[in-house]
């Protein structure tokens, strides 16, 4: 009987090494993977464009798009 109790304890004792060991696998990479989540958020928003920028460049757009619009209209009286 002692010797039955003897496996038992050494495969529990395997058992729960390997399953601590993927645990703290699973914990480091979730750490690693939260770490480069926040670096790429702060990579991320130094490519976004400015506010400011972006309305300048609706209204160049929008001017070129009346221009054009224009001389449809002109092209299309005469």
């Amino acid at each position: 009987m002692s010797e039955y109790q003897s496996i038992i304890n050494i495969t529990m004792g395997a058992i729960l090494a390997a399953g601590g060991w993927f645990a703290r696998t699973l914990w480091d990479a979730v750490q690693e993977l939260k770490t480069d989540l926040s670096n790429l958020r702060v990579e991320i928003a130094k490519d976004y464009t400015p506010r400011n920028d972006f309305k300048e460049f609706a209204t160049e757009i929008r001017t070129m798009f009346q221009k054009i619009s224009d001389k449809l209209d002109n092209k299309a009286d005469k």
